[in-house]
């Protein structure tokens, strides 16, 4: 069969990709903000080996390796795949591993395709669901591509002959029902049915609705849409990049090669970073946030967050662990260090160096932070909730009463801990909503 569509031919440089849009629709692209922002020209390339070396630090997997190193010798930009379903756009250090291992390959001069999955993010990934997701609506799809592209540019360069942004409704919306019937008469029910999250469904008596079982037959058509070179995936997407790969090859095409990237476990030493489980560092925190929840990292995981979250020597990398190992204050240097990596590593060097400083002085001196969030407000009292609510609306409100009654709430010197309690509030008055959550209150 023949590839039906192919990559967009390379952009002139110094221009801005463009985003293939619905009708009537802008999607800005962002210029990079950390590393990208001040990127120098790709490398010379490196030896095949050297690149392979330089990802299998943070890797898993890797399906195709041999291919993957024949295809680097051949001289070519390669075609990365990064596709994201739109469903999940607040990013985490363990999503930006993916991209980092992006990031050494665009150094190299190698293409990555940022491809939104507006037609399946419809429809919703099921992996990982005991039930069945609900449908985006048009609206949530922009919102949160333009959420997920600022957050990627971070670390992934935006020059338009390294970044390149496609919308499978490109190939979707004009396969129809001739070209989707082709599609998966390719891949068999048996083979769908395998999966062992649908196996899990079927064994406890739920329903698996028909959209749930195609896509991955929709995910890995992707891959022949791109002719895709190389995806790099968390080890949940397997499943559905490795239906990439027999498509591709069902469609005369060499298969992709996948490599699945290292997980870790989260700060407090349990299950992978999650946003609902707080166990997790923001790509977007601000560097003083990423700062100090590194610094609440289990002592045991401070080698292997370096070695995986860090640029570091991987010697340095042991050294830390050992360091952490021993406790006591060769523990807590040993996370002062690592913090400063990280940041350093997404925000620069004075980023790091003041968000050091600002820790230490803080946390160890028992002094304020000299940066505060602004936190406006009207004039007028409030209850101490309300006030929680305000500083932090990402919390539930039982949460902030967790907050409260655990005595973490401070107004200027007063501590406060009743929920209904009534506050007035002054312009300029400092709160503290957290251990690291200081906000100065702005009023009009």
């Amino acid at each position: 069969m023949s590839t039906p569509h192919r990559p967009d031919s390379p952009q002139p440089a110094g221009q801005v990709p463009a985003v293939p849009q619905p009708a009537g629709q802008v999607l800005a692209v962002p210029q990079p903000v950390g590393p990208g922002a001040t990127a120098p020209p790709p490398a010379a390339p490196a030896a095949p080996e050297a690149v392979l070396a330089a990802l299998e630090r943070t890797t898993d997997q890797i399906i195709g390796r041999e291919d993957l190193l024949d295809r680097l010798r051949e001289g070519r930009p390669l075609r990365i795949k990064f596709g994201v379903d739109l469903t999940a756009p607040d990013l985490h250090l363990g999503h930006a591993v993916n991209l980092w291992m992006m990031r050494v390959l665009q150094d190299q001069g190698h293409t990555v395709i940022f491809l939104l999955g507006d037609t399946t993010s419809r429809i919703g990934d099921p992996t990982g669901r005991s039930t069945t997701r609900p449908v985006l609506t048009e609206e949530q799809i922009r919102e949160n591509a333009e959420s997920f592209l600022a957050q990627v540019t971070r670390v992934l360069r935006s020059e338009p002959e390294l970044l390149r942004i496609r919308r499978n409704s490109e190939w979707f919306d004009e396969m129809g029902v001739p070209g989707l019937l082709r599609e998966l008469s390719l891949v068999t029910h048996a083979h769908l049915v395998s999966r062992d999250m649908f196996r899990a469904r079927l064994a406890a008596g739920s329903e698996i609705a028909m959209h749930e079982l195609i896509y991955p037959v929709l995910q890995g058509f992707d891959s022949v849409a791109l002719d895709s070179d190389l995806t790099i995936v968390g080890t949940d997407q397997l499943f559905n990049e490795a239906m990439g790969r027999e498509l591709q090859v069902k469609h005369g095409q060499r298969p992709q090669t996948v490599i699945t990237s290292t997980v870790t476990p989260g700060l407090d030493g349990g299950p992978k970073q999650s946003k609902s489980l707080g166990n997790y560092v923001a790509l977007c925190a601000s560097p003083g946030e990423k700062f100090g929840r590194l610094m609440t990292l289990q002592d045991e995981l401070v080698g292997t967050w370096a070695r995986v979250y860090t640029d570091l020597p991987l010697a340095r990398c042991a050294e830390l662990g050992r360091r952490a190992d021993a406790g006591g204050a060769a523990a807590r240097d040993a996370k002062l260090d690592l913090a400063e990596a990280v940041v350093r590593r997404h925000d620069g060097a004075d980023a790091a160096r003041h968000s050091r400083e600002e820790f230490v002085r803080v946390f160890s001196a028992g002094e304020r932070p000299t940066d505060m969030t602004p936190l406006p407000l009207e004039p007028g009292t409030r209850t101490a909730l309300d006030l929680v609510l305000a500083a932090r609306p990402e919390l539930s409100r039982s949460a902030a009463r967790r907050l409260l009654s655990g005595g973490a709430v401070t107004l200027e010197d007063s501590r406060l801990r009743e929920a209904e309690e009534e506050v007035a509030v002054r312009d300029g008055q400092v709160v503290k909503a957290g251990r690291r959550r200081w906000f100065r209150i702005e009023m009009p």
